[in-house]
Protein backbone atom coordinates (compact mmCIF):
# COMPACT_ATOMS: atom_id res chain seq x y z
CA UNK A 1 0.00 0.00 0.00
CA UNK A 2 1.48 4.02 -0.63
CA UNK A 3 1.21 6.53 0.98
CA UNK A 4 -2.39 7.41 -0.01
CA UNK A 5 -4.67 4.25 1.94
CA UNK A 6 -7.35 4.52 -0.61
CA UNK A 7 -5.38 2.81 -3.55
CA UNK A 8 -3.85 -0.56 -4.03
CA UNK A 9 -0.23 -0.33 -5.53
CA UNK A 10 -0.41 -1.81 -8.93
CA UNK A 11 2.64 -2.45 -10.62
CA UNK A 12 4.06 -0.15 -13.04
CA UNK A 13 4.49 -2.93 -15.81
CA UNK A 14 7.95 -2.31 -16.56
CA UNK A 15 10.71 -4.69 -16.78
CA UNK A 16 14.38 -3.63 -16.17
CA UNK A 17 16.42 -5.72 -18.70
CA UNK A 18 20.76 -4.78 -19.15
CA UNK A 19 19.87 -1.72 -17.69
CA UNK A 20 17.17 -0.77 -19.91
CA UNK A 21 13.34 -0.39 -19.22
CA UNK A 22 10.90 -2.41 -20.99
CA UNK A 23 7.28 -3.03 -20.95
CA UNK A 24 5.35 -6.10 -22.31
CA UNK A 25 2.69 -5.31 -24.46
CA UNK A 26 -0.52 -7.47 -25.21
CA UNK A 27 0.88 -10.07 -27.21
CA UNK A 28 3.50 -10.33 -24.80
CA UNK A 29 6.41 -8.78 -26.58
CA UNK A 30 9.01 -6.47 -24.54
CA UNK A 31 9.03 -2.85 -25.87
CA UNK A 32 11.50 -0.61 -25.26
CA UNK A 33 9.66 2.13 -23.13
CA UNK A 34 11.26 5.04 -25.26
CA UNK A 35 9.59 3.38 -27.82
CA UNK A 36 6.21 3.56 -26.44
CA UNK A 37 4.31 6.70 -27.85
CA UNK A 38 3.39 9.02 -25.18
CA UNK A 39 -0.29 8.98 -24.96
CA UNK A 40 -0.01 5.26 -24.76
CA UNK A 41 1.87 5.71 -21.39
CA UNK A 42 -0.30 8.29 -20.22
CA UNK A 43 -3.23 5.58 -20.89
CA UNK A 44 -1.28 3.02 -19.18
CA UNK A 45 -0.56 5.26 -16.17
CA UNK A 46 -3.72 6.29 -15.68
CA UNK A 47 -5.65 2.74 -16.15
CA UNK A 48 -3.37 1.49 -13.64
CA UNK A 49 -4.02 4.17 -11.38
CA UNK A 50 -8.21 3.51 -11.47
CA UNK A 51 -7.40 -0.19 -10.76
CA UNK A 52 -5.71 0.89 -7.90
CA UNK A 53 -8.72 2.24 -6.25
CA UNK A 54 -11.21 -0.04 -8.28
CA UNK A 55 -9.01 -2.97 -6.31
CA UNK A 56 -8.96 -1.19 -2.87
CA UNK A 57 -12.57 -0.69 -2.99
CA UNK A 58 -13.69 -4.54 -3.92
CA UNK A 59 -11.26 -5.23 -1.40
CA UNK A 60 -13.21 -2.99 1.53
CA UNK A 61 -16.94 -4.01 -0.03
CA UNK A 62 -15.52 -7.39 0.82
CA UNK A 63 -14.37 -6.49 4.32
CA UNK A 64 -18.13 -4.66 4.78
CA UNK A 65 -19.63 -8.07 3.62
CA UNK A 66 -18.00 -10.24 6.15
CA UNK A 67 -18.42 -7.63 8.98
CA UNK A 68 -21.88 -6.99 8.47
CA UNK A 69 -22.78 -10.96 8.04
CA UNK A 70 -20.44 -11.48 11.27
CA UNK A 71 -22.72 -8.37 13.31
CA UNK A 72 -25.93 -9.68 11.97
CA UNK A 73 -25.45 -13.50 13.01
CA UNK A 74 -23.80 -11.86 16.65
CA UNK A 75 -27.20 -10.14 16.58
CA UNK A 76 -29.15 -13.65 15.92
CA UNK A 77 -26.92 -15.61 18.18
CA UNK A 78 -28.01 -12.62 21.39
CA UNK A 79 -31.78 -13.43 19.99
CA UNK A 80 -31.46 -17.40 20.22
CA UNK A 81 -30.27 -17.16 23.74
CA UNK A 82 -32.79 -14.91 24.95
CA UNK A 83 -35.91 -15.91 23.21
CA UNK A 84 -35.27 -19.71 21.63
CA UNK A 85 -34.96 -18.24 17.84
CA UNK A 86 -33.76 -16.28 15.25
CA UNK A 87 -35.35 -13.35 13.04
CA UNK A 88 -35.99 -14.98 9.54
CA UNK A 89 -38.84 -15.27 6.44
CA UNK A 90 -39.40 -17.46 3.22
CA UNK A 91 -35.72 -19.19 2.28
CA UNK A 92 -33.68 -17.51 5.17
CA UNK A 93 -34.84 -14.08 4.09
CA UNK A 94 -34.58 -11.72 6.98
CA UNK A 95 -34.91 -7.42 8.07
CA UNK A 96 -33.03 -6.02 10.68
CA UNK A 97 -34.74 -2.60 11.39
CA UNK A 98 -33.45 0.56 13.27
CA UNK A 99 -35.51 1.45 16.55
CA UNK A 100 -36.38 4.83 14.47
CA UNK A 101 -37.44 2.81 11.24
CA UNK A 102 -35.21 5.06 9.18
CA UNK A 103 -32.69 2.21 8.39
CA UNK A 104 -32.65 -1.32 7.54
CA UNK A 105 -30.63 -4.00 6.37
CA UNK A 106 -31.99 -7.32 4.05
CA UNK A 107 -30.28 -10.64 3.79
CA UNK A 108 -32.03 -12.30 0.69
CA UNK A 109 -31.34 -15.95 -0.54
CA UNK A 110 -31.69 -16.06 -4.32
CA UNK A 111 -31.61 -19.91 -5.60
CA UNK A 112 -30.33 -20.51 -8.88
CA UNK A 113 -32.57 -22.94 -10.47
CA UNK A 114 -30.90 -25.09 -14.17
CA UNK A 115 -33.41 -27.22 -15.30
CA UNK A 116 -33.05 -31.20 -15.53
CA UNK A 117 -34.34 -33.19 -19.21
CA UNK A 118 -38.29 -32.73 -18.50
CA UNK A 119 -37.90 -29.71 -19.97
CA UNK A 120 -37.53 -30.82 -23.55
CA UNK A 121 -40.80 -32.91 -22.90
CA UNK A 122 -42.72 -29.66 -21.98
CA UNK A 123 -40.95 -28.32 -25.22
CA UNK A 124 -42.29 -31.16 -27.43
CA UNK A 125 -45.85 -30.66 -25.63
CA UNK A 126 -45.65 -27.07 -26.18
CA UNK A 127 -44.38 -27.52 -29.69
CA UNK A 128 -47.65 -29.31 -30.19
CA UNK A 129 -50.26 -27.52 -28.83
CA UNK A 130 -48.76 -24.20 -31.12
CA UNK A 131 -48.79 -26.61 -34.04
CA UNK A 132 -52.61 -27.75 -33.64
CA UNK A 133 -53.92 -23.76 -32.70
CA UNK A 134 -51.89 -23.06 -35.45
CA UNK A 135 -53.70 -19.51 -36.57
CA UNK A 136 -55.38 -19.55 -33.60
CA UNK A 137 -52.49 -18.59 -31.21
CA UNK A 138 -51.58 -15.58 -29.93
CA UNK A 139 -48.94 -14.55 -31.76
CA UNK A 140 -47.14 -12.83 -28.17
CA UNK A 141 -47.57 -16.72 -26.55
CA UNK A 142 -45.23 -18.04 -29.43
CA UNK A 143 -43.04 -15.20 -29.16
CA UNK A 144 -42.94 -16.30 -25.08
CA UNK A 145 -42.15 -19.62 -26.31
CA UNK A 146 -39.59 -19.33 -28.68
CA UNK A 147 -37.34 -17.17 -26.29
CA UNK A 148 -38.02 -19.49 -23.53
CA UNK A 149 -36.88 -22.71 -25.03
CA UNK A 150 -34.15 -20.55 -26.68
CA UNK A 151 -30.58 -20.74 -25.38
CA UNK A 152 -27.92 -18.04 -25.13
CA UNK A 153 -24.70 -18.03 -26.14
CA UNK A 154 -23.69 -19.85 -23.10
CA UNK A 155 -26.42 -22.62 -23.78
CA UNK A 156 -28.58 -21.66 -20.96
CA UNK A 157 -32.27 -21.47 -21.21
CA UNK A 158 -34.12 -18.32 -20.46
CA UNK A 159 -35.34 -18.82 -17.34
CA UNK A 160 -37.63 -15.64 -17.09
CA UNK A 161 -39.38 -16.22 -20.09
CA UNK A 162 -39.73 -19.83 -19.12
CA UNK A 163 -41.21 -18.75 -15.76
CA UNK A 164 -43.49 -16.32 -17.72
CA UNK A 165 -45.02 -19.93 -19.28
CA UNK A 166 -45.92 -21.12 -15.86
CA UNK A 167 -48.23 -17.83 -15.20
CA UNK A 168 -50.21 -18.41 -18.83
CA UNK A 169 -53.53 -19.45 -17.87
CA UNK A 170 -54.33 -22.46 -20.78
CA UNK A 171 -56.70 -24.88 -20.34
CA UNK A 172 -55.78 -27.61 -22.83
CA UNK A 173 -54.76 -30.50 -21.19
CA UNK A 174 -51.16 -31.34 -23.03
CA UNK A 175 -50.10 -27.36 -21.95
CA UNK A 176 -51.11 -27.90 -17.90
CA UNK A 177 -49.12 -31.50 -18.52
CA UNK A 178 -45.83 -29.25 -20.18
CA UNK A 179 -46.10 -27.09 -17.59
CA UNK A 180 -46.03 -29.98 -14.52
CA UNK A 181 -43.07 -31.03 -16.82
CA UNK A 182 -41.64 -27.88 -16.47
CA UNK A 183 -42.15 -27.12 -12.35
CA UNK A 184 -40.46 -30.94 -12.05
CA UNK A 185 -37.89 -29.62 -14.32
CA UNK A 186 -37.05 -26.92 -12.23
CA UNK A 187 -34.26 -28.20 -9.36
CA UNK A 188 -32.18 -25.53 -7.27
CA UNK A 189 -28.53 -25.76 -8.32
CA UNK A 190 -26.93 -23.34 -5.49
CA UNK A 191 -28.11 -20.29 -3.63
CA UNK A 192 -26.39 -16.90 -3.19
CA UNK A 193 -27.07 -14.67 0.18
CA UNK A 194 -27.43 -10.75 -0.71
CA UNK A 195 -27.27 -7.90 1.83
CA UNK A 196 -29.09 -4.87 0.49
CA UNK A 197 -29.06 -1.51 3.12
CA UNK A 198 -31.96 1.32 2.99
CA UNK A 199 -32.74 4.43 4.36
CA UNK A 200 -35.52 7.00 4.76
CA UNK A 201 -36.29 10.40 5.92
CA UNK A 202 -39.28 10.05 7.67
CA UNK A 203 -40.85 6.68 9.16
CA UNK A 204 -43.46 6.38 6.59
CA UNK A 205 -41.40 8.06 3.42
CA UNK A 206 -40.32 6.12 0.46
CA UNK A 207 -36.77 3.77 0.97
CA UNK A 208 -34.19 4.50 -0.68
CA UNK A 209 -31.12 1.90 -1.40
CA UNK A 210 -27.47 3.46 -0.31
CA UNK A 211 -25.27 2.07 -3.37
CA UNK A 212 -22.76 0.02 -3.26
CA UNK A 213 -23.14 -1.39 -7.25
CA UNK A 214 -20.89 0.91 -9.14
CA UNK A 215 -23.11 0.43 -12.26
CA UNK A 216 -25.85 2.65 -10.02
CA UNK A 217 -23.84 5.01 -8.34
Amino acid sequence: MNQNTNIQTVPDGIDVINGKPYMADAKGSLVPVEMIKAEAKLEDQTVRKIIGYASELSDQVARFKGHTFEDLSTLEGLLAEKYGRTKGGSKGNKTFMSHDGLFKVLIQVADHIDFGPQLQIAKELVDECLNEWSAESRPEIRAIVTRAFNTDKAGQINRSEVFMLLRLEIEDARWKQAMTAIRDAMRVVGSKTYVRCYQRDTYDGPWRAITIDLAKA
